[in-house]
């Protein structure tokens, strides 16, 4: 009886030290993809500044501001890049202990995750970022003369952008709780205004003070969550189809 204890343990044991040993592993692989991709945009800048720049005349306000700016928003690029990497690479940490189904399931949540965070960055860039920050400047220039400082314009630029493309997941963020059996449509349902408010918070929080720059994010928020109950509700059909399949 004691040889198994011990035997259970060291096996117990040898299964922590590989986890843990893939962890860093994967840990290690991330760090460096996003370290190769920081220094690929570090490298072309000077050619990706003019596109984000929209033809605005940006300035810098000292010598050591190059430096901070050219690195954080390399840093911001090179991070939206390495979050569908580390997606993926968790997703075969976890695949041996999933079954079949779970496994194809699962990677299905990598690309569409990756989607949802490129449209909603693609949302922020083209639409929400040119309306506010042109609003904005038209009110400034009615009283003042409007210096655009480089790290101002791009702290709302990526403020606009990465905001927007971690908020476009949040039908993928129902459906893969509904999935897993902590969310229910039903549930969903119940607690949609308490969901309306908080989107509303955080539309605040990320937009100028205005009724117009809050609702033009808010809304399609809203149409976000309407789109996670949606398809949390043909989750839940086809998972309640399975479990009576099985039953019977």
């Amino acid at each position: 009886m004691a040889d198994d204890l011990q035997t259970t343990r060291v096996e117990n044991e040898e299964t922590a030290l590989e986890h843990f040993t893939e962890l860093r592993r994967i840990l290690l692989q991330s760090v460096v993809f996003f370290t190769v991709m920081f220094v690929v945009f570090l490298i072309y800048m000077p050619k990706v500044l003019p596109m984000l720049a929209n033809g605005y005349k940006i300035v810098l306000m000292g010598p050591l501001d190059v430096i901070r700016f050219y690195t954080g928003v390399s840093g911001a690029l090179a991070l939206g890049l390495t979050t569908p990497f580390i997606g993926y690479q968790l997703w075969k940490f976890v695949k041996p202990g999933l079954t079949p189904t779970e496994s194809r399931i699962t990677l299905t949540y990598v690309p569409a995750i990756s989607l949802s965070f490129f449209t909603g960055a693609a949302f922020g860039y083209f639409i929400v970022f040119p309306v506010l920050f042109k609003f904005l400047i038209k009110i400034g220039e009615k009283s003042f003369d409007v210096l655009i400082t480089a790290r101002e314009y791009f702290l709302f630029l990526l403020t606009s952008t990465l905001s927007l493309g971690f908020l476009f997941e949040l039908p993928i963020v129902m459906v893969f709780l509904t999935s897993i059996g902590i969310l229910s449509p039903t549930k969903l349902k119940q607690i949609r205004k308490y969901a309306y408010l908080l989107l509303a918070v955080i539309s605040a929080l990320i937009t100028p003070p205005d009724f117009i720059s809050q609702l033009l994010v808010l809304a399609p928020l809203i149409l976000l969550y309407e789109l996670g109950i949606l398809l949390s509700l043909v989750t839940f059909k086809k998972k309640m189809k399975k479990e009576a399949a099985l039953i019977s």
